[in-house]
This record gives C-alpha cells, sequence and structure tokens, in this order.
C-alpha cells in the first residue's frame, strides 16, 4: 500500500501497514480535473425590485429581474416580474415576460403573460401572448432566432421606370 508520513501529526507513528486501517485520499477542489462545457443547474440570480442596472447584463445562466435594467440582457432564461422595467434588446433561450419591455426580444421560446407590456420587436422560434398583455411592435418567426444575424428586412419596392418621351413619339 501507500506510505507516507504526515507532517501536522505530532510524535513517531508506532503503526505498521498491516495494522494501519485504511484511510481514502483526499482529493481538494483543485484535484479535480476541470469540466468544461458542464453547468450545473442553480436557482435564477435575481435582481430586487429596489435594484436599478445601468449597463448590459451576460450570464450563461438564468436571471429573474424584478427591478430595472437599461441595457442589453443576454442570458439562458430570462424572466421579467411584474414590477421590472427593461430597457434595452433581450436574448435568452427562454424570455418570459410578466413586467414592461421597451426594446427588441429575441428567444428560442417568449412568453408574455397577461400583465406583460411590451414595446419593440419580437423575434421568436415559439410564441405564446396570453389573453391582456400589451404589445405594440412586430412579431416575426425565425428557425434561429438567437443568431448573431441581423433580422433580415424586405427590400424596398423598385420604383417604376418613367416613361422615356421618345417611346411616347412612335
Amino acid at each position: 500500500m501507500f506510505s507516507k508520513t504526515r507532517v501536522t501529526e505530532p510524535g513517531p507513528r508506532h503503526s505498521t501497514p498491516e495494522t494501519e486501517p485504511t484511510r481514502a485520499p483526499i482529493m481538494d477542489s483543485y484535484d479535480l480535473p476541470p469540466q468544461q462545457g458542464m453547468r450545473t443547474r442553480s436557482g435564477p440570480s435575481v435582481l430586487s425590485s429596489d435594484l436599478t442596472v445601468k449597463g448590459n447584463i451576460t450570464t450563461q445562466g438564468d436571471v429573474q429581474i424584478e427591478g430595472s435594467v437599461e441595457g442589453d440582457i443576454r442570458a439562458h432564461q430570462l424572466t421579467v416580474g411584474e414590477s421590472a422595467i427593461i430597457r434595452g434588446e433581450i436574448v435568452a433561450e427562454e424570455v418570459i415576460v410578466n413586467g414592461r419591455v421597451v426594446g427588441r426580444v429575441r428567444g428560442l421560446k417568449v412568453r408574455l403573460s397577461a400583465t406583460a407590456r411590451v414595446e419593440g420587436d419580437i423575434v421568436h422560434k415559439t410564441i405564446a401572448i396570453e389573453s391582456g398583455a400589451h404589445f405594440e411592435g412586430s412579431v416575426q418567426r425565425q428557425e434561429d432566432p438567437l443568431g448573431n444575424g441581423v433580422t433580415p428586412k424586405l427590400a424596398p419596392p423598385m420604383a417604376a421606370k418613367p416613361a422615356l418621351d421618345d417611346d411616347l413619339d412612335s
């Protein structure tokens, strides 16, 4: 087996490998290999109703906003509370709006509850709008609303060519 003297134990060791109890090796967190790509799910980060954020928020986790944010928000799942006011773009896999959003919303799943107030465009893969929700803007379905590309817009109609004077004389 392994024999290792401990520096922190006082006095000499009087045990032999046969009489020494078997001990499991102690592993510290720095002994563990980094697990890339794995994210442990914990509860959402909550911004309380008395908190105002001026700036962008970016996370790979879940966020619940009850206060006000003036800036863009990028998250895995975003819940906008009834008392919340967001002024900026929202990009998340799942967006649940119970409060007020002034700005564009992009999400795979977007849900506007009955208390939602949204002023801006919504780009989504799936959407649910409850009766009573207030929405001003356009709704566009895309397979990949989270893509970094710009939302395609329709080209303006081409103006008709004016008739040439020579054509009128013939």
